[in-house]
């Protein structure tokens, strides 16, 4: 009879773990180098889809959001990204401060909710560095128009009006209720993180300070409200002043971010980094742009490994079809680079978390199309390595999950054993 009763609670604990290998319904959160969902490290094995939340306010396109979380889940990625931000211009979602699009949120809310359907965790941008979608200039447009003198686009990092209006639409966007599913964005277990900014610059102070300042005000001002979720700055992973022979590692330009530093601000929960050696190192061969790759993911899991003690995703790679050169066996080369380098790290217990591919699409999207799009049915070669990648860290995640369980079948039997 004993031996039966440490069977069946044995059977009750590893169907109680298979069922959080399934289901998703947690927050993710972090410890050390690894995020975790119920009890087991938490892989990102993901994409970006910045078009979600356009795309969703047509009730008429809002099928392809559909199909790309469904193909997604269907390919074992967990983790998507996208943005959360579109200011003034054709298809706004904030028109000016404080006044919002309630249909462009409605896709937003609709994105959220089909990704929560298919066990998809998202990571949300909070504004753009670039002009596209408006981004930091047009924050400072807003305030020239409302009686400030600012010169530079820099000046959203500084003038406090700026910092007001961004602060307005944090907590516009985190307290938001979906309309669909009426949960609060910040009580919601389908975000996994919020990003301050798409790859954040400040080239008028390349010290860093103005960066450091900025990321460590706007990061607070999101705990301050919303305690549940992750933050991350946005950054591409370039290296600052705080320690001069890490330049070395950097193409040959510097943006006033400082990978180290900025990422030790206790309010920022992982490192980012983005991947575009073609576009950093223009003129330079398929050789040259590959072993910059290498080096560049290496030396970045480090940091992130001993000095940062925080997860690292890789949330931005890709390579163009437009570029000289360029073959479907090149692409996936690249993508082997960047996956064979996080599951080297994932493997043995590394900082290294996931990678996010730029960019999943559905079919019908030709408007869309930037060259490094993905559309499953169009790309099967580099589709194969991406299912591939995904069984790797899904395997690692599973391991972990029934090593939790033998520890808890353990512990009962042991508190068994003491009662009798």
């Amino acid at each position: 009879m004993k031996l039966l009763v440490i069977f069946l609670y044995f059977i009750f604990l590893f169907q109680h773990v298979r069922s959080n290998e399934i289901i998703s319904d947690g927050f993710i959160k972090t410890e050390g180098v690894h995020f975790m969902l119920n009890e087991s490290p938490f892989y990102a094995n993901g994409f970006n889809a910045y078009w979600l939340m356009q795309i969703g306010s047509d009730p008429s396109q809002r099928d392809k959001v559909s199909s790309t979380l469904q193909n997604a889940a269907t390919h074992g990625l967990t983790v998507g990204r996208t943005w959360a931000f579109s200011d003034a211009g054709s298809s706004p979602l904030q028109y000016s401060p404080g006044y919002y699009n309630e249909n462009m949120f409605q896709g937003l809310d609709f994105a959220i909710y089909e990704a929560g359907k298919n066990r998809i965790k998202l990571i949300l941008s909070l504004v753009n560095n670039y002009n596209d979608f408006g981004g930091k200039k047009q924050y400072v447009d807003w305030a020239n128009g409302q009686g400030q003198s600012l010169s530079s686009e820099d000046d959203f990092f500084t003038n406090s009006v700026v910092k007001d209006y961004f602060k307005n639409h944090i907590k516009t966007v985190l307290t938001r209720t979906n309309s669909i599913s009426g949960v609060a964005y910040k009580d919601d277990p389908t975000i996994m993180a919020w990003e301050l900014m798409n790859e954040p610059r400040c080239n008028s102070d390349q010290s860093g300070n103005t960066m450091q300042a900025w990321i460590s005000e706007m990061a607070s001002y999101i705990k301050s409200i919303d305690s549940n979720h992750l933050v991350e700055a946005g950054l591409e992973g370039f290296y600052g002043y705080s320690d001069a022979q890490k330049l070395q590692f950097n193409p040959n330009f510097q943006v006033g971010t400082d990978f180290i530093t900025n990422n030790q601000i206790s309010h920022i929960d992982f490192a980012t980094v983005h991947s575009y050696p073609e576009q950093w190192l223009t003129g330079q061969d398929d050789e040259a742009q590959l072993n910059f790759l290498t080096n560049w993911l290496s030396v970045h899991i480090q940091d992130a490994q001993s000095i940062l003690n925080k997860p690292i995703i890789f949330a931005e790679f890709g390579k163009t079809s437009k570029g000289p050169g360029y073959t479907p066996e090149k692409r996936d080369t690249l993508f082997n680079t960047v996956y064979s380098s996080i599951w080297g790290s994932a493997s043995g217990g590394g900082a290294a978390a996931g990678g996010m591919f730029w960019q999943l699409m559905a079919e019908g999207m030709d408007s869309y199309r930037d060259g490094y799009e993905i559309i499953f049915s169009e790309c099967p070669s580099v589709t194969d390595i991406i299912v591939q990648q995904s069984n790797r860290l899904n395997k690692i995640r599973k391991m972990y999950a029934r090593l939790k369980n033998i520890e808890k079948w353990n512990r009962a039997r042991e508190r068994y054993n003491h009662r009798n």
